[in-house]
């Protein structure tokens, strides 16, 4: 019962801390609440009219909504690299961000689950997935392994984060007992994730653009490209707008990860294009339309060279020591590769898989303003809901939200 007491004071001064703030805070919340609303309406949109309203046809059945979910599992994966430092290697300068990075990726993975609930035309058919219920078909369907990393990643990303915070706000030590287990088990879920993922795409016969045995390591190397960057900036944000100072020493070794896994990820690039052009056949006709287009058909070019000169740039630059710690130059970069890696693990992976298609025709995909719309309100619900994890755990850890003993 008492417990109870602690967890309902907990939400009640959680509730009260994130409707309370400065003007900037309000704006933002009311920014983010607006697209949420823009969203729903291209939703209900979709789900009057259904999947026709978006850019999506029976050649290319995966557009905006899978790219960004492919993306925002790396994301979501990309906590480890604080989550192993702090838990595990008892590294205290990660310390003070590791929090932040769980927030991240719970917020990264509801969004995952919201994208694969739009691309699936809506919540009725999710039946399907729900064992003894629907048809499940574990193990022999990748998708369903898919479905448990996901949620159980979820789980962990939102239980020890919870557990920490919890002791925290009773003014209590957590007991490493109970959650370092917790976290190494997350280390090894947050490779798992993206493994499998990629393995949903290998598995795919019929598409030799994903037949690549690098499409697990590269998925990793991005994902710890783009999602630490990502992190970075939002430090940053923090750094600016709250009283809780991270330090520039932890902002920095978090840049070295993003730095290497950058370098990596652009080693693994090089490799896959000698593979796809040195000996072309036939299979090689998806990396043609995306790199140098076919049959007159160009819709992703400027978007992968965009993405590959920014990826390169931003890498270049992270390389030379004087230019990464400069704090600007940092936050420069580390939005290029967030934007560069969107681009290229996004558009410039999920829609060349399917062009040309098995009997050769070249159907090139354009998302819709419905499409965008509901993309934009899931990023925004995503955001609003880190916002408000980022917040609670900010107060608890300043000393601002504790629970108060009733004499």
């Amino acid at each position: 019962m008492r417990r109870l007491k602690v967890f309902r004071s907990l939400v009640i001064d959680s509730l009260d801390a994130t409707t309370k703030g400065s003007v900037k805070y309000n704006v933002w919340m009311g920014v983010l609440t607006f697209i949420m609303l823009v969203g729903m309406y291209c939703y209900a949109i979709q789900l009057d009219q259904g999947l026709s309203v978006t850019g999506m046809n029976d050649r290319v059945s995966w557009g905006l909504y899978i790219s960004n979910f492919t993306f925002l599992v790396g994301v979501a994966a990309a906590a480890v690299m604080l989550v192993m430092p702090t838990y595990v290697l008892k590294d205290i300068d990660f310390k003070q961000a590791v929090l932040i990075g769980e927030g991240l990726a719970v917020a990264a993975l509801i969004m995952c689950l919201a994208f694969v609930v739009a691309d699936m035309g809506g919540p009725s058919v999710l039946w399907h997935m729900i064992p003894g219920i629907g048809v499940f078909n574990f193990p022999n369907s990748m998708l369903t392994w898919d479905v448990i990393v996901l949620n159980g990643y979820l789980f962990l990303n939102l239980s020890i984060p919870f557990y920490i915070l919890f002791r925290r706000y009773q003014g209590k030590v957590p007991n490493p007992k109970v959650y370092i287990p917790g976290a190494i088990l997350s280390v090894l879920w947050a490779v798992a994730i993206h493994l499998v993922t990629a393995f949903l795409y290998q598995g795919l016969q019929a598409r030799p653009f994903w037949n690549n045995a690098l499409l697990g390591p590269r998925f990793l190397a991005s994902a710890f490209a783009a999602g630490p960057a990502l992190i970075i900036l939002v430090l940053a944000v923090i750094r600016s707008f709250t009283a809780f100072k991270i330090e520039t020493k932890t902002i920095n070794k978090i840049a070295m990860i993003v730095t290497v896994a950058a370098q990596i990820n652009i080693i693994m690039l090089i490799s896959e294009l000698f593979k796809e052009f040195y000996a072309p056949t036939h299979h090689s006709e998806s990396a043609y339309y995306l790199f140098f287009g076919l049959e007159g058909k160009t819709a992703l070019l400027p978007w992968i060279w965009t993405a590959i000169s920014m990826n390169v740039v931003a890498t270049v630059m992270l390389t030379f020591k004087p230019l990464r710690e400069n704090l600007k130059v940092l936050y420069f970069c580390c939005g290029l590769l967030f934007v560069a890696i969107w681009i290229e693990k996004g558009f410039g992976l999920i829609v060349p898989g399917f062009i040309p298609g098995p009997y050769g025709k070249i159907v090139e995909y354009l998302p819709t303003k419905i499409e965008v719309g509901v993309t934009l309100g899931i990023w925004a619900m995503g955001a609003f809901i880190f916002t408000i994890l980022a917040k609670t755990a900010i107060g608890i850890e300043l000393g601002k939200i504790r629970y108060k003993k009733k004499s």
